[in-house]
């Protein structure tokens, strides 16, 4: 770039100073990147953080659970915060705090620290992400210099999960599970200091916030989420998962009461007045507890019962990115032809083949013939979803409303996300019991005092008997996986109508290759 360039201003008041439009697209990019991973290198941890910090495998969902639904639940609120505040001031705030969350994690000590640690991890994104694509509006000018900013950020939005992969298998086996929330500090603090450089501040603009509104979907959605692991652990008639369920029931309640009687919801509810944008939503809320389910229960999986290493379970996990990065090329390209419900609908029963097949998975499967296969035809189908899904979300909406559009739908990916894994928890939680019930006589008719003396230090049983237990646990998990999956698909056919026209409008419609 030229030092002596002039700034670059857009009419919204946002402008680039010295460093270039390239060094505030790396800024802007760099934070999408570092919140978008933070799921996938800390999913390769898992085994590791549960054996360093003594979770049980239902109790270990909560470490994705905690940072996805504050970061489901706030993004709106995030996004708002920005319009009213100044973007750029309030993306400062949210890297910054998404830095500080990132090393009270590594320094946790116990199960709660790090829990509230990632919760934390949530707002510092949900503050961040939307205010960072935000900001590509006000600081690129309308058109070609724009649209390759976004085209920057979807890649960056798509790659991240496999650099996550990679990432964490690395600093896992050659550091340990510490470093994967550690590596943020240095990258937030480096975003802090340099987006004043590069990107001045944005115009204000008058508003309120739905803090109300954001407590109460948040606070129900943690209740509901408690619920269901409450249960998989103590039984549905425990008194705490009984009111766990009922105090969901009354926040969730009085939310939706609230963005009825808001004057600035942070949940417009008008926009699931449309029957497809209303079932695109279901869609993205039900298809995310499968994709959450398959990654958590198959990370156990294969480092805890095929015996891989973090860096290893990182490598196998890559052909996923790859199958979306192919099948959501495809479908972009044949979706302004066939439109995108034959896709939906392909997606889904796709991606239910695949769990379906997972379910086949026992202690003496291998990755090539029991785990490549499944996986490959589950992300063909997340890549046909994606596309057609972020379609139907913006499809028929207003310029001024695209933002919460698209911000709803990635609420629901978050939200039911932890809520699908949750209840999937609760069903590996009540299966892994019966197998151990099941296992136990055998167990003590032929266990060496060894694995007696294990059995009773530490109330598990010890390898190869452990590895049944898991193993029945999440092949329970993948089955209610691909009911979900299943139901997306009875929605998607059934519910979603387009009519020729919207194909007619689709023509040019240019749609990203994955979100």
């Amino acid at each position: 770039m030229d030092p002596n360039a002039q700034p670059s201003t857009t009419g919204t008041g946002g402008t680039v100073r010295g460093g270039g439009h390239g060094l505030a697209l790396l800024v802007i990019a760099s934070c999408q990147l570092m919140v978008v991973l933070d799921i996938t290198i800390v999913n390769i941890a898992l085994p590791h953080i549960q054996t360093a910090l003594g979770f049980s495998t239902e109790s270990l969902s909560w470490v994705v659970n905690a940072y996805t639904l504050t970061f489901g639940g706030l993004l709106l609120l995030g996004g708002r915060a920005g319009d009213i505040l100044g973007r750029r001031r309030v993306f400062v705030f949210g890297v910054l705090l998404f830095g500080l969350a990132s090393l009270l994690g590594g320094f946790a000590q116990n199960a709660g620290q790090l829990m509230a640690a990632r919760a934390l991890q949530g707002v510092g994104g949900a503050v961040a992400s939307p205010t960072a694509l935000a900001l590509i509006t006000t600081t690129f000018r309308e058109g070609p210099e724009r649209n390759r900013a976004f085209g920057v950020f979807a890649g960056v939005s798509a790659g991240g999960g496999a650099i996550g992969l990679l990432a964490g298998g690395i600093l896992v086996e050659w550091l340990n599970w510490r470093w994967v929330l550690f590596v943020n500090v240095p990258i937030a603090v480096l975003i802090a200091l340099a987006t004043p450089r590069v990107i001045r501040e944005s115009q204000r603009h008058p508003g309120h916030f739905d803090a109300a509104g954001a407590l109460l979907s948040t606070l129900g959605m943690v209740a509901l989420v408690y619920g269901f692991i409450r249960a998989s652990q103590e039984g549905w008639t425990d008194p705490l998962t009984l009111g766990s369920f009922g105090a969901a029931v009354a926040l969730l309640t009085l939310f939706v009461l609230n963005e009825r009687h808001s004057p600035q919801p942070i949940t417009p509810l008008h926009m699931f007045a449309d029957r497809n944008r209303a079932g695109t939503y279901a869609i993205m809320l039900l298809f995310a507890c499968a994709i959450f389910g398959m990654f958590f229960f198959l990370t156990l999986f294969v480092q805890n019962v095929l015996g891989f290493s973090p860096l290893r379970a990182g490598l196998a996990f890559l052909p996923i990115s790859a199958m979306i990065a192919v099948t959501a090329g495809i479908t972009s390209q044949l979706l302004p032809r066939f439109g995108p419900k034959p896709f939906m609908v392909t997606g889904s029963l796709c991606s239910a083949g695949g769990l379906a097949w997972l379910t086949q998975i026992d202690v003496h499967s291998t990755y090539p013939g029991s785990i490549l296969g499944p996986m490959l035809l589950f992300s063909a189908g997340m890549g046909m979803q994606f596309v057609s899904l972020t379609l139907m979300a913006l499809s028929n909406v207003p310029d001024r409303e695209s933002g919460a559009a698209s911000g709803l739908l990635n609420s629901m990916q978050q939200v039911g996300g932890s809520l699908g894994l949750s209840i999937l928890v609760t069903v590996y939680g009540t299966a892994s019991r019966t197998e151990a019930k099941d296992q136990a006589g055998a167990f003590l008719r032929t266990a060496t005092p060894e694995q007696k003396a294990f059995l009773a230090r530490t109330k598990q049983f010890p390898k190869p008997w452990s590895d049944q237990v898991l193993t029945s646990g999440v092949t329970a998990a993948f089955i209610a996986g691909a009911a979900f999956t299943l139901l997306t698909a009875l929605i998607a056919l059934f519910v979603i109508q387009v009519r020729p026209s919207d194909l007619e409008r689709l023509k040019g419609h240019h749609t990203p290759a994955a979100v």
